[in-house]
């Protein structure tokens, strides 16, 4: 039986610095270096701590009012820090949503910072990691050429 706390996604290179990514359930996309459109690591993981307090958020608020616009950004600053390692500072999620008029959409309006409180403090798995910090360790295996 499968670990159901584990994830993962696979990387295969494709050229130098492009990579197919690919998840357990068979998606994929192309990361990249910063070269042409496809998104660098930096991006992916600012989109995936939005998209986990964004889908918290609609989730709890759509509970109240289908949005007639809902929107997340999330900015940070990239810098090199005092012992020469790159980083993020500054992060920054931003929520934009409009929500109809009438008591429903009160209700949603009501709801929002709550949400994104909830979302903050113990629902989005991606931003509370980011936040707490976890060691990441890094294995190497050589296959030889045959």
């Amino acid at each position: 039986m499968a670990d159901d706390t584990q994830r993962t996604v696979t990387l295969h290179r494709t050229s130098l610095g492009q990579y197919e990514v690919r998840n357990a359930r068979g998606g994929t996309m192309t990361i990249g270096v910063g070269h042409g459109a496809a998104f660098t690591p930096v991006e992916l993981l600012l989109a995936a701590i939005g998209g986990c307090t964004g889908a918290d958020v609609d989730f709890i608020t759509t509970k109240r009012a289908e949005p007639d616009d809902f929107s997340v950004t999330v900015t940070a600053d990239k810098v090199r820090d005092e012992r020469g390692g790159n980083r993020l500072t500054n992060l920054v999620v931003e929520l934009r949503t409009t929500f109809p008029e009438g008591a429903a959409g009160d209700a949603a309006r009501e709801m929002l910072p709550r949400a994104a409180r909830m979302s903050h403090d113990r629902l989005c798995t991606v931003s509370r990691t980011v936040e707490l910090g976890t060691p990441v360790t890094t294995r190497t295996e050589h296959t030889p050429a045959t």
